[in-house]
C-alpha cells in the first residue's frame, strides 16, 4: 500500500476554548497509529493511505464532539514528513532532487 501525507488543521468555530477540538483531534491521530508531527498552525500525519483517511475520519469525529469545526486537509503521495527528509521513506523515493 502506498504511503503518503496529510497536512491537517482544525478550525474550531463559536467555541470558548480552541485547544479541546484541536487535542482531541491530535490523541485521535496518534491512537490510529500514523505518524504524527503536530506543528503551530498544522499538523502532518503520515502512514499507508488506509491509516491516513481512517486517521483524518477519527480525528475529525473527535473535533466535532466539542462543536462545530472545520477541518481543511491537504494530501500528498509526494511530500516529505518532518521525521523523513528527502531521500527516506516510500513516498520519497521517486521525488529525491538531483
Amino acid at each position: 500500500m502506498e504511503t503518503m501525507a496529510a497536512q491537517v488543521s482544525i478550525y474550531p468555530l463559536r467555541q470558548t476554548s480552541v485547544s479541546d477540538a484541536i487535542s482531541g483531534a491530535l490523541a485521535a491521530f496518534r491512537a490510529t497509529g500514523v505518524e504524527v508531527h503536530p506543528g503551530a498552525m498544522s499538523t502532518v500525519i503520515a502512514g499507508n493511505e488506509d491509516a491516513v483517511f481512517a486517521a483524518l475520519r477519527e480525528g475529525y469525529r473527535a473535533a466535532r464532539v466539542q462543536g462545530d469545526v472545520v477541518m481543511v486537509a491537504t494530501l500528498s503521495n509526494a511530500c516529505p514528513t518532518p521525521a523523513t527528509p528527502y531521500g527516506k521513506g516510500a513516498a520519497n523515493a521517486r521525488h529525491q532532487p538531483r
